[in-house]
């Protein structure tokens, strides 16, 4: 989970903070009206940018065109710049006019295999390949929005660079969603290849777009986002006639009941007032034909928690589950945990430093303290090495939600994405300009 800047430092930095006044606040103010200026007047490239990633959405560990893209952009405007990172990732760097510390600002760059039913007229019409199969790709989760968010920060922080009081360094992600089965990737790899080490940022902020009022930011202290585990049950019954269900194991009874009992350890054995925890299965597969029962059975699906402890009974409850109704059937059964997400923890001194730039960024309505999300996020990776603060921003209502088939954002939210992302960057490294090292 992310950790707590050092005692010192974060005192030094809300001196700072504190003490800001004259010059220092004109400072601020002339940062605000120059960011909000040059983010209004990128808005339609920023917009161009999010259809043409949006018609042309590519599969975790694929990015290809859409890192191309991304680093041609972040080379015309000077930054240092490094591909193939994680596979597909983009790294730049932008070191500012004036001395200071290190900043990390990122976007996740992957779609998902959804078919796209918003009926936009760049709605996407591209086929991939996922587990092995042809499916529809979309953006349906927002990263277009994401990414051409950080083309347009990166383009007014780079009209900026003289003011830089420290380095800026840009992350562009492949795989938030998860690598392909048999494959690394995503923000854990990104770290493990050293995105984090050199340059060392003091920081890292990072938004998603979620449906609310368009130009909303929502966050919290400490965790916020949950921690995501997924899970496989392979099942080996006795196959046999449809019409003869007691000459074999019907794998179908079996698995109803192991989603029952899912259901039962969620809501009946878990103290629901003490964490938010949800066991779902998202698939089963089995069987051929009509009449057959089979004799092999998959399911699988995820696991949603907040707390450590909670965590681990919740496993050792599903696995108890499972080896008794597998047992009982007289099958044989086994249930394997996959990598786990972290929950995303937002640093408690970051997040009171920054809310007043959070504030001043957003057009609508700031809740610093929203309710907890039982979506989970690879940018825990991030905030497990450095301080992280990660924020909601508001693009409406669409008909679906992310990862629907119908989500879709309001665009003028994108200018304010762009401004949040700016803001946070410049007022950081303004803020803890001689804060001690951590």
């Amino acid at each position: 989970m992310s950790r707590i800047f050092t005692k010192a430092a974060l005192m030094g930095a809300a001196m700072t903070a504190m003490s800001w006044s004259g010059p220092a606040l004109a400072q601020e103010s002339a940062h605000k009206a120059a960011v909000f200026a040059a983010a209004e007047a990128l808005q339609p490239k920023v917009v161009a940018w999010r259809r043409d990633i949006h018609q042309h959405p590519e599969l975790g560990n694929r990015e290809h065109r859409t890192a191309a893209l991304v680093a041609e952009h972040l080379r015309a405007l000077g930054y240092e710049v490094k591909t193939g990172v994680a596979h597909t990732g983009v790294v730049a760097t932008l070191k500012g006019g004036k001395p200071g510390g290190v900043v990390a600002l990122r976007a996740d760059m992957d779609a998902l295999p959804v078919e796209e039913k918003t009926g936009l007229p760049f709605a996407s019409k591209v086929v991939g390949e996922y587990n092995g199969q042809p499916t529809p790709v979309m953006h349906a989760c927002g990263h277009d929005a994401h990414v051409a968010i950080l083309m347009g920060a990166a383009e007014v922080l780079a009209s900026m660079k003289a003011d830089i009081a420290g380095t800026v360094v840009l992350i562009f992600q492949p795989a938030e969603e998860g690598p392909p089965p048999g494959e690394t990737g995503g923000a854990s790899l990104m770290v493990a290849e050293g995105v984090l080490a050199n340059p060392r940022p003091g920081a890292i902020f990072g938004l998603h777009v979620s449906p609310g009022e368009v130009g909303a930011i929502a966050y919290r202290s400490g965790p916020m986002m949950a921690a995501a585990d997924s899970y496989e049950i392979r099942i080996k019954g006795k196959q046999t006639h449809g019409a003869r269900p007691w000459d074999g194991i019907d794998l179908a009874s079996l698995s109803a009941e192991i989603v029952q009992a899912f259901n039962q350890i969620a809501s009946r054995r878990l103290d629901v007032a003490r964490s938010p925890t949800v066991i779902t299965v998202a698939v089963i597969q089995s069987g051929v034909r009509h009449n057959i029962i089979p004799e092999d059975m998959m399911m699988g699906g995820t696991l949603r928690t907040f707390d450590p402890e909670m965590r681990t009974a919740t496993i050792a409850q599903m696995q108890a589950a499972v080896d008794s109704i597998v047992a009982r059937y007289g099958a044989e059964g086994k249930l394997t945990m996959g990598g786990a997400t972290p929950v995303v923890s937002n640093d408690v001194g970051l997040a009171r430093l920054m809310a007043p730039t959070l504030a001043g960024a957003a057009s609508g309505p700031v809740d610093p303290d929203t309710g907890k999300i039982t979506g989970a996020e690879d940018f825990a990776e991030f905030q497990a090495v450095v301080p992280g603060l990660f924020y909601r921003l508001g693009v409406g209502f669409p008909p679906g939600t992310n990862h629907s088939p119908f989500f879709t954002i309001d665009e003028a939210a994108l200018e304010v994405g762009v401004r949040a992302q700016v803001l946070t960057a410049l007022d950081y490294l303004d803020k803890t300009a001689g804060a001690p090292a951590d």
